[in-house]
């Protein structure tokens, strides 16, 4: 009698280890899922200087890292869109193949790290005179706003990004699928 108690009792402790085992298998998977929705979707960018709307940008999220690219372009007032990526009328001669900046991806690999994306790249586009410049950069959000970070090393700046309706969009204005973006890395010449 005592080795069918003793085999009962491994058979129980056994079965309780795989309860244990399979439900470990299906919570592990969602702690360490990332939640990209805080920070993809459509935001508008603010001049440092002048206070003025620049441009709307995509966030969007590609195999698990975080990207970002330029949709549309305000006038110099911040009052309508001037230019966009079906126009691509403004080009930047310092980057290879010339490309528009409208339609161009300046934010690139940020990593989710704690409550912020980080380890990736963003573009200061520059414009026709001025040449590009890329910074070490990362992203998170603080209640209803974007704070983008660009840096070297230690030393950097804020800016603050803006939740972009897409009812605001002109007239006409297609919206893209840019959750199914594919990035396209710019190269400084």
């Amino acid at each position: 009698m005592k080795k069918s108690t003793d085999k009962d009792g491994y058979m129980k402790r056994g079965k309780f280890l795989l309860l244990i085992l399979l439900m470990a298998g299906l919570l592990i998977p969602s702690v360490f899922a990332v939640d990209f929705s805080d920070v993809t979707g459509l935001w508008k960018t603010i001049d440092d200087e002048t206070g003025v709307a620049k441009a709307v940008i995509a966030i969007y999220e590609y195999q698990g890292k975080i990207f970002g690219r330029v949709l549309c372009s305000f006038d110099d007032t911040g009052t309508f869109i001037d230019d966009d990526m079906y126009q691509q009328i403004k080009t930047s001669p310092f980057l290879v193949g010339e490309p528009a900046f409208n339609g161009m991806d300046i934010i690139w690999d940020l990593e989710k790290k704690g409550k912020k994306f980080a380890k990736g790249k963003i573009m200061d586009p520059g414009d026709s005179e001025v040449k590009p410049r890329i910074y070490d950069s990362e992203i998170w959000r603080e209640g209803n706003k974007l704070i983008v970070r660009g840096k070297i090393l230690f030393i950097g700046r804020n800016q603050e990004w803006y939740p972009f309706d897409p009812k605001d969009f002109p007239a006409g204005f297609v919206i893209p699928d840019y959750e199914n973006f594919v990035p396209e890395i710019p190269e400084v010449k």
